[in-house]
């Protein structure tokens, strides 16, 4: 099996290759796009070997994971801060970080994390937006009263917008630009109160019968339809941790790199030490 390390930048993929027995097989790098990775699948199954590659978390490595996936490669997601952990680096660079994510997998040390599938990716991406529009509108909002605050213009209605609210938004007198302003955020409050509507049929029809939803409603306060967003947002991953995030293999992998310059410092190597080695001569 070839262990490959994948760093992800803008514009490129830096890789790594090593052989079981850690060798260095290859050190390239592929575009960072669709035909640039299935390119780099293509020149590496000229080795005829099954591939084990490891990226770290970050925005596309997802692209990166389902690609090289759906080419028949194994791909592991690794958690990019327990990777520092196990693997501080003096210099880092993007062809050191790919070796050493390639070194990780090689002596399967890799904290890798739980990946969902696309069909749980659908859910969460549609709850997640939800509450992003959700947290818009309410800024709107609170903008509008701000500037009823400034002007001194109290608010005696309990929705100052709903249908006496908007009555009584129209009456007022605000100077412009404060005027337009509040025009343009009441057009763009509605807007957005009809993308809400559409996204929470979506997730009441989706989420009708989840596992876990019987069990969040029976918080206070929860509805079935927050209830359902907490569910398709959970990080919880139905398989238990790998042991390569266990501080066991934390101290088996640190032959993996030199270690860093505050790691050799005198300080902190006595102050590692304890009863009589620490005192002074």
């Amino acid at each position: 099996m070839l262990h490959a390390g994948l760093d992800l930048s803008r514009r490129r993929v830096d890789v790594c290759l090593l052989s079981e027995q850690g060798e260095v097989v290859a050190e390239t790098a592929a575009p960072a796009d669709a035909d640039g990775v299935r390119g780099l699948a293509e020149r590496v199954a000229r080795h005829r070997q099954p591939v084990r590659a490891v990226i770290e978390s970050m925005n596309g490595a997802r692209f990166v994971h389902d690609t090289l996936e759906e080419l028949g490669w194994e791909v592991l997601v690794a958690d990019a801060q327990k990777v520092k952990g196990l693997a501080p680096l003096a210099c880092k660079t993007d062809r050191i970080d790919a070796r050493v994510l390639a070194v990780l997998s090689q002596r399967d040390l890799v904290p890798a994390i739980w990946l969902p599938d696309p069909s749980i990716r659908r859910e969460r991406e549609l709850a997640r937006f939800r509450l992003h529009l959700v947290r818009h509108r309410t800024t709107l909002k609170n903008r509008i009263h701000a500037t009823l605050i400034t002007f001194g213009h109290p608010c005696p209605v309990s929705d100052l917008f709903g249908l006496a609210g908007r009555e009584l938004l129209d009456r007022l007198a605000i100077p412009d630009p404060w005027r337009r302003n509040v025009d343009a955020s009441l057009e763009l409050i509605d807007d957005l109160e009809l993308q809400i509507a559409r996204l929470t049929v979506e997730l009441k029809r989706q989420g009708a019968d989840h596992r876990y939803i019987p069990l969040l409603v029976t918080a206070p306060g929860s509805t079935r339809l927050s209830s359902r967003q907490r569910s398709a947002t959970s990080n919880a991953s139905p398989r238990r941790p790998s042991s390569a995030a266990t501080p066991a293999c934390a101290h088996a992998s640190s032959s993996l790199v030199p270690p860093t310059a505050a790691a050799r410092s005198p300080s902190t190597a006595r102050a590692t030490c304890a009863g009589a080695c620490s005192k002074r001569r």
